[in-house]
């Protein structure tokens, strides 16, 4: 049955995407984390925990606009939000995996990220990773486009976050996070013939509007096609070229520096420090 479905997709995005030249849309995102902490009492209260954690959770609801044509797209937050703070602690949250700017050239399976990483951009190019998705026959309707279940299997980190709070536990000092197998599930409409979505995914003979990978969900929930106004879809030029490996190792390197500092300051307040994997 799975097959038959894929090449029911398959055969279906061809013939409308030979009617697509022109195609272009604007689709709303909105991203939700889930955060699950564990703290030592003697360092916060029950109450103070709670604010914490519905801090987070504000923080990490997002809204992401992806501008697409039938090749390419920008991937961009439409608001960023300040460090949340609640009286005396300052909470610092690093998403290491996160873009300001991303460029997808889906025909030819490369990126650009622009990133503004503590006051420095950096242009991250690269190619992006081909999915091994595997067809479902389930679907549901997201909207007004009937949408397609298709799966992915891979391997992380177990814990891709931390805290440090007040600088009592030195992040940069814990063992290496054990891996887990996940499964991350899309659901993609080919009424949108364009082989695009959220984030970094693609792959998928149609649009992406649904993703979850287990710890995050994100939503189409506004989309416009062929808009009045004509679409602009510009890789980004400005900062210091790196590929993916190089970046994330100077991601580790400020993370750690990072690291060192808040664990050297004392005081009556507290900091907090979320590293966030991507």
């Amino acid at each position: 049955m799975k097959s038959v479905m894929k090449v029911f997709a398959v055969l279906l995005v061809f013939s409308t995407l030979a009617n697509a030249q022109d195609f272009t849309g604007i689709a709303t995102y909105k991203t939700k984390r889930k955060i699950d902490i564990q703290m030592d009492s003697t360092q916060m209260n029950s109450e103070m925990h709670q604010k914490m954690m519905d801090m987070l959770k504000k923080q990490f609801e997002k809204t992401f606009i992806l501008t697409f044509n039938k090749e390419e797209s920008i991937y961009k937050e439409e608001e960023k939000l300040g460090a949340p703070q609640m009286g005396g602690m300052q909470m610092v949250v690093v998403n290491t995996g996160g873009s300001d700017v991303l460029y997808k050239n889906t025909k030819e399976e490369r990126f650009t990220n622009q990133n503004d990483v503590f006051g420095k951009i950096f242009l991250i190019k690269d190619q992006l990773e081909k999915e091994d998705w595997q067809f479902e026959a389930d679907t549901k309707n997201i909207g007004e486009y009937t949408c397609y279940k298709a799966t992915i299997t891979r391997e992380q980190a177990k814990l891709v976050g931390g805290i440090s709070v007040n600088g009592d536990k030195d992040l940069s000092q814990e063992k290496e996070p054990e891996m887990e197998t996940v499964t991350v599930t899309a659901w993609y409409t080919p009424q949108i013939p364009v082989n695009n979505g959220p984030a970094k995914y693609f792959g998928l003979p149609g649009l992406i509007l649904e993703v979850n990978d287990g710890s995050e969900t994100i939503i189409c929930s506004k989309l416009v096609l062929n808009p009045a106004d004509k679409v602009e879809i510009s890789e980004p030029k400005k900062g210091k070229e790196v590929n993916q490996e190089e970046f994330d190792k100077i991601m580790e390197k400020k993370l750690k520096e990072m690291e060192e500092r808040y664990s050297s300051e004392r005081g009556d307040g507290h900091n907090i420090e979320i590293k966030i994997g991507g």
